[in-house]
């Protein structure tokens, strides 16, 4: 059976498609596309109508593909941009009508699930772990081991939020970066909580920011790794705190001109940056790994 996978994300729009049989799968295609859903009034709650035009553009070239491919079964799901917005059933309404795709808006919680099938798919839970995935929109904890998911969260901090309410400044100034920490702490208070009573040891970032992480990292390494080919990659820890420190005291050119970051995540990788060193600080770990299965795997897993 082929299936397709749509993951309608606050940034990014992806589609993957996969031949599946009973109990694995070959990945036929994959793509992704800076939409920019949540461009410009995300604390508003609206989808701007270019922002809106884009996503519904994007959705019939997928169309497109998907019958190339001669899919059987098409799965989308749309997060934090689509679920917070007032027009995000009208945004939902017009796809229909456009590409005959059904979109499915899911919860802040079952998207902390799939996140969770996803990376354990990947084989990157191998003990007591907190899994972070940064979105534009949310950003989902869940504290798992290998066996089951032990608590979960979403949270409306995602980067595109935080950049567009607190980053006015080139490079971050000091007082847009306490407005943003300032922001964080009060919104993870029982994240810290569950972390103090369960103490996890490794930190798994679910693919987007981290993969940014990861190729500057492998290219300033001179790796021969491409992240796009692999399912997890175990940071140098101190190497990480280099390289985001880096990247939360740069000015927005010295970024563009960084080998290894895609256009969409130049600015929004300090704010990726600033919130994973913290969640590390606050919860007293000191190793991460990245896991390049996400959301769309773990939604994959769930039609196998």
């Amino acid at each position: 059976m082929r299936i397709a996978v749509i993951d309608l994300g606050t940034n990014t729009f992806h589609l993957l498609i996969a031949e599946v049989n009973t109990t694995t799968f070959e990945i036929l295609y994959k793509t992704n596309v800076p939409v920019k859903l949540g461009e410009g009034r995300i604390n508003d709650n609206v989808i701007i109508p270019a922002a809106f035009e884009r996503g519904v553009n994007c959705l019939k070239n997928f169309q497109n593909t998907i019958a190339e491919y001669n899919v059987d079964r098409v799965r989308a799901t749309a997060t934090s941009a689509v679920r917070s917005a007032g027009n995000g059933n009208d945004f939902v309404k017009a796809v229909k009508e456009a590409t005959g795709i059904s979109i499915e808006t899911i919860s802040g919680d079952e998207e902390a699930e799939l996140i969770y099938q996803g990376v354990k798919l990947s084989g990157a839970i191998q003990e007591l772990s907190l899994i972070m995935d940064i979105g534009g929109g949310s950003v989902e904890f869940i504290l798992c081991n290998a066996e089951q998911l032990i608590w979960k969260k979403s949270y409306n901090i995602g980067a595109a939020r935080l950049m567009q309410q607190f980053f006015k400044s080139d490079p971050l100034s000091d007082e847009d970066k306490q407005a943003i920490l300032f922001r964080i702490q009060e919104q993870l208070t029982d994240l810290f909580e569950i972390c103090e009573k369960y103490k996890p040891q490794i930190l798994i970032g679910s693919a987007g920011a981290f993969e940014t992480f990861a190729e500057l990292l492998t290219r300033k390494h001179n790796e021969a790794i491409d992240i796009a080919q692999i399912k997890t990659y175990l940071f140098n820890y101190d190497d990480y705190i280099e390289i985001a420190l880096r990247l939360i005291n740069s000015t927005h050119q010295q970024r563009v001109e960084m080998p290894g970051i895609i256009p969409l995540r130049v600015d929004m990788i300090v704010i990726a940056s600033l919130i994973t060193n913290y969640v590390l600080g606050r919860c007293k770990i000191n190793r991460l790994t990245l896991s390049t299965y996400d959301l769309k795997m773990g939604v994959l897993a769930s039609q196998i």
